[in-house]
């Protein structure tokens, strides 16, 4: 045989040894994500211990009621994992956990309404033509609307620090807008549906810098709607691109142009996407820091939650856009968070999926973490993708 000959064939058998070892590696980890999805189905049923996050020092997860802005996510899981695998006990439990949250359409004292019921109920609706849970819904959003405040044009976020804040908005917010816009859906009352498009705009107007990255907080005064500060809660500094902020701005906007497709909104979110993408601090590999001005950087925290809220609105993005950028860095993402270094063992008895995500900077508090709704936003992301194919 010729000596190129022995080449090619080098070559040939060089690829199938690739492929198949390939191959293996992704079986591998989709079985490493089955066994991750049977610790959620597994954790006891509590209605005042829904997870939050997992602090690996101490061997703990934290535990939080239905009250805490995080509570939805998990519900939400659970519906994510049903329609992945389609097993009725899945979702039988998924209702068990959903019906904890149904005491929230009374509280009126978070804007984390969309996140709590939304991401709960919302998922719950899509597999039941449910009454019930449109009417939950419905009241839900009538208890987030007593938040707006027409003189500012938005709905209030947070209730504590009083002393240093009058009318706190965070960008945030723009996320709980989905619950007012199906709610509108539901009931026909276009009042939900103007509040969340006067939100919106006011968060388009005053929330944005020049390079389109976004402020975490905006402190207006409620008696004339005018800005008094324009400063960070959970990021490195006031003039700082939280990483995680950046996301809920992407997610956001691109939400509201699927509801309203006024163009405004998709160029938004298309311009902060393009800022988090271009940013010279993100990571090859797409995970990025929790703050891209981070003092540290690259010996800074990632953040799998901010990569995973942006992953899933680019496949979104991408449906209104057809930028291939969009939709290459959400399979990146992906392919590059189903690895060993971002999936928790399998040996590990919690009920998350991935590591590595970052909470709440100004408490030190969740940094560098399983967190569940990094986790929501992972399946959310995997099911987006599959829904393109």
């Amino acid at each position: 045989m010729k000596k190129h000959h022995f080449k090619l064939l080098f070559i040939a058998l060089s690829f199938l040894v690739s492929c198949k070892t390939e191959k293996k590696e992704n079986y591998n980890y989709q079985q490493k994500l089955k066994k991750r999805y049977s610790k959620l189905l597994e954790y006891n049923l509590d209605s005042l211990a829904f997870p939050r996050s997992y602090n690996p020092k101490e061997k703990k997860i934290k535990k939080v009621p239905s009250k805490d802005w995080t509570s939805g996510f998990f519900a939400g899981n659970i519906w994510q994992i049903y329609q992945i695998t389609g097993n009725p006990k899945d979702k039988e439990l998924a209702q068990k956990w959903t019906a904890f949250i149904e005491k929230e359409k009374y509280n009126d004292k978070t804007h984390d309404m969309g996140f709590k019921v939304y991401n709960s109920f919302g998922q719950a609706l899509k597999h039941n033509n449910n009454q019930k849970y449109k009417d939950i819904i419905v009241k839900s959003a009538q208890t987030l609307s007593s938040r707006f405040n027409n003189t500012v044009g938005s709905i209030r976020s947070w209730d504590f620090n009083k002393d240093k804040w009058n009318f706190p908005v965070i960008i945030d917010n723009m996320m709980n807008l989905e619950l007012l816009f199906e709610a509108s859906k539901i009931s026909n009352d276009s009042t939900f549906y103007k509040i969340a498009v006067t939100h919106a705009n006011t968060t388009l107007k005053n929330h944005f810098r020049e390079d389109n990255s976004c402020f975490h907080v905006l402190d207006y005064n409620p008696e004339n709607g005018a800005i008094r500060m324009k400063v960070t809660h959970q990021g490195y500094s006031n003039n700082s691109s939280w990483a995680r902020g950046q996301g809920w701005a992407i997610y956001g906007f691109t939400m509201v142009y699927r509801y309203t497709k006024d163009k405004k909104y998709l160029e938004q979110a298309k311009a902060t996407a393009n800022f988090f993408l271009n940013h010279k601090n993100l990571p090859e590999d797409g995970i990025p820091y929790w703050d891209f001005d981070a003092p540290n950087i690259p010996n800074e925290p990632r953040d799998v939650s901010a990569g995973a809220i942006v992953a899933s609105a680019l496949v979104e993005l991408y449906e209104y856009t057809k930028n291939e950028t969009y939709l290459n860095y959400s399979k990146k993402f992906m392919n590059n968070v189903q690895t060993e270094k971002y999936i928790l063992p399998e040996t590990l008895d919690i009920p998350f999926i991935l590591d590595h995500s970052s909470g709440d900077w100004s408490k030190r508090s969740e940094m560098d973490a399983p967190i569940v709704y990094g986790d929501y936003y992972f399946l959310e992301t995997k099911l987006r993708l599959k829904l393109l194919k």
